[in-house]
């Protein structure tokens, strides 16, 4: 089993790469994704939610109003740990299972956003960073996300500059063209982790 680190800043087209590597092939294993998942209606980790910040965090439908958590826990550090404490043994179990259902030959690729921050270059076998100019994801975030450029700005500065995330790079892709160019590096890098994979 190959393990890949995918991360990239903001508005760098990582779930774009995340997306390709998926359909070539690879198991795609999104931390954010998984701690959406673990607190949804029914879940255990709903339910430790609401029994440590009570019901006020819940929207009319029983989902996790997340604005209404956020506004909690970023005031208080305490509240936070708290919630990590309920969320992140929830992720890592499932991650866990997640990796052992892959096959032995499989590549592994988890989605981390905060992987240069956290330090967590080491867990990988390989780091891929998926790189695009500032100016360009600001335009992105405006463009897609509906950003205005001073929180764009705000995000980019709040993460890894793109000094230090390139530093942790085994492997760099380029996005700063069009979705095009972008297959093609996908597929290059992925014939490379296939190769090395088959290696072992």
């Amino acid at each position: 089993m190959l393990k890949i680190g995918l991360t990239g800043g903001i508005g760098s087209g990582k779930s774009e790469v995340s997306k390709r590597l998926a359909a070539h092939g690879a198991v795609v294993i999104d931390a954010d994704k998984i701690a959406r998942e673990v607190v949804e209606p029914g879940t255990v980790g709903l339910a430790r939610v609401v029994a440590v910040f009570g019901d006020e965090v819940l929207r009319p439908d029983g989902t996790l109003d997340r604005e209404k958590l956020g506004s909690i826990v970023f005031a208080d550090s305490e509240k936070l740990a708290a919630l990590n404490g309920i969320v992140h043994p929830l992720v890592g179990e499932r991650v866990a299972a997640l990796q052992a259902e892959a096959p032995d030959d499989a590549v592994v690729v988890y989605d981390v956003p905060l992987l240069a921050e956290n330090k967590l270059a080491p867990m990988y076998d390989v780091v891929i960073v998926v790189d695009a100019a500032d100016e360009v994801r600001i335009r992105r975030l405006a463009e897609f996300r509906g950003m205005a450029e001073a929180d764009a700005k705000a995000r980019i500065a709040a993460q890894a500059s793109r000094e230090d995330r390139l530093a942790v790079a085994d492997v760099v892709i380029p996005n700063e063209g069009t979705l095009e160019e972008l297959d093609g590096r996908v597929r290059d890098v992925w014939d490379q982790l296939r190769r090395r994979a088959a290696r072992g």
